[in-house]
């Protein structure tokens, strides 16, 4: 199965670099957007203006008042723009000769087929209203170059317009004006500008300026604060592992990081020495318990009621064995031997020959061969304790080692009866026994699945506990050594 693609990252620093990202995207594109909507509204007000213009300064070419008949505007214009366009192939900005622009003529520009734009004429109309100009009709439409009469007309006498138009791809704005009283008609024509042709550039401009500053500036001042915080995580980790303190971690970072850690270092130290005196503690208490206990075993041998004397004896035993546990169980985790690479199948196939040697009904399925490092002793003596206490719940055992996922399961499995489901967790915890007497020989001290759940977490792991198929876990129970791969 693949594994699936984690789009949000985990860490502090590319969480936040890529909250801030797509922030900062999102306002651009608003940012792009309304500065669109505003070029796109400029440049409206100036096609329209530029229209109006032409119109209204158009008297240069031919009076207002007195117009250019038809006959003579279509035979004095097209020699006059055909030599001004020889003159100055370019023209003006437009790339089309300046003539171009305004023309007078007898019929409306409109061609049949055209659409008018009804809002651009409204806002014409508006504009010529106020320059004081009486309109008997106003026209305004769009049209590509190539299909202007006018400029075909043009660019049959001049071979170099006739290339640029070819190559022209913007429209024209084509308006007609018939004055209040007057026959003809005034006849604008307007290159239309692109849409977007500055903003958009300007605005990918802006946005990778942003990116590169902002981004820069913020993966500064976040990795000031997360490498100081990933290397208390790592600190904490193996501080939790150990337990046994190390050097201080050098306080760095901004304040409220360094403050943190200098805290960090206090309560490491502090628990530290409170382990120290524990460890102390229980071994004074080892020892103090311990003498005594061997002085009544040797004593008891002058009891001569045979049966009282073997009564007083394993009473002993039990009492030297719980508190080998209890030592046991304070000690785990607490070494500065660091983890060794192991084979799992093989460290598992030793315990059961333990066990074997001793006749009890203990067996082992073949199975993949998986190394981990690991600390074999503790973890020899966790998986031990399952296996004993399937023996005693479940008259055999059946071990294995498999892999599943990222973890390393050590399995072991009986056919006893099993764990009410609302027991399980419970039966993790220190004293908790399955049987409800204080008999060793039924029921334990009620330390060996808390010592195994303590030997898995000290790798890393967990301790799982799981009736196996069978109603009311009559099928048995599996317990299991999940450890990291």
């Amino acid at each position: 199965m693949r594994p699936s693609v984690r789009l949000w990252p985990r860490s502090l620093l590319g969480q936040t670099l890529l909250a801030t990202a797509l922030a900062l995207l999102a306002a651009q594109a608003i940012s792009t957007l309304l500065l669109f909507r505003a070029a796109e509204e400029r440049r409206e007000t100036a096609l329209v203006n530029a229209a109006a213009f032409r119109l209204i300064g158009g008297a240069q070419f031919g009076s207002p008042d007195r117009p250019l008949s038809g006959e003579q505007a279509s035979r004095e214009r097209p020699d006059r723009d055909r030599d001004r366009w020889r003159e100055n192939p370019r023209g003006n900005r437009s790339g089309f000769p300046r003539r171009f622009g305004y023309r007078l003529s007898d019929t409306s520009p409109l061609l049949p087929g055209e659409i008018r734009d009804a809002a651009r004429e409204a806002e014409l109309s508006e504009i010529l209203a106020r320059q004081g100009i009486e309109i008997a009709e106003l026209v305004v439409t769009e049209r590509m170059p190539g299909s202007d009469p006018v400029l075909r007309d043009l660019a049959a006498r001049a071979p170099r317009l006739r290339t640029r138009l070819a190559a022209e791809d913007r429209a024209l704005l084509v308006v007609g004006l018939r004055r209040e009283g007057a026959d003809g008609w005034e006849v604008g024509r307007i290159p239309i500008r692109e849409r977007g042709a500055r903003v958009v550039p300007a605005i990918l401009l802006q946005t990778l300026v942003l990116f590169v500053v902002l981004m820069g500036l913020l993966w500064l001042v976040l990795r000031r604060i997360t490498r100081p915080l990933a290397d208390l995580r790592e600190r904490t980790a193996r501080f939790s592992a150990s337990g046994t303190p190390s050097e201080p971690l050098a306080a760095r970072g901004p304040s409220d990081i360094s403050s943190l850690i200098a805290a960090h270092n206090a309560m490491e130290a502090r628990i530290g020495a409170m382990l120290d005196e524990k460890d102390v503690m229980l071994g004074a208490i080892g020892h103090d318990l311990k003498t005594p206990l061997a002085a009544l075993r040797v004593r008891i041998e002058a009891v001569g009621d045979e049966d009282q004397r073997e009564r007083m004896a394993t009473t002993i035993e039990e009492l030297v064995r719980t508190l080998d546990e209890i030592l046991e169980l304070a000690r785990i985790g607490r070494t500065d031997a660091p983890p060794e690479r192991a084979e799992l199948s093989a460290l598992a196939a030793s315990v059961v020959e333990e066990f074997e040697d001793m006749g009890e009904p203990v067996a082992m399925e073949d199975g993949p061969r998986l190394s981990a490092p690991v600390h074999i002793t503790w973890l020899k003596r966790g998986l031990r304790n399952l296996v004993a206490n399937a023996l005693r719940y479940g008259g055999g055992a059946e071990v294995s080692v498999l892999r599943e996922g990222e973890a390393i399961v050590l399995r072991v499995e009986d056919a006893g009866p099993g764990i009410p489901e609302d027991r399980i967790a419970a039966m993790l915890e220190p004293f908790v026994r399955g049987e409800t007497s204080r008999n060793r020989e039924t029921g334990g001290a009620g330390l060996g699945l808390t010592l195994a759940r303590a030997v898995a977490e000290q790798h890393g792991g967990a301790l799982v506990l799981a009736n196996r198929p069978g109603s009311g876990g009559s099928g048995g129970l599996r317990a299991e050594l999940r450890l990291p791969a």
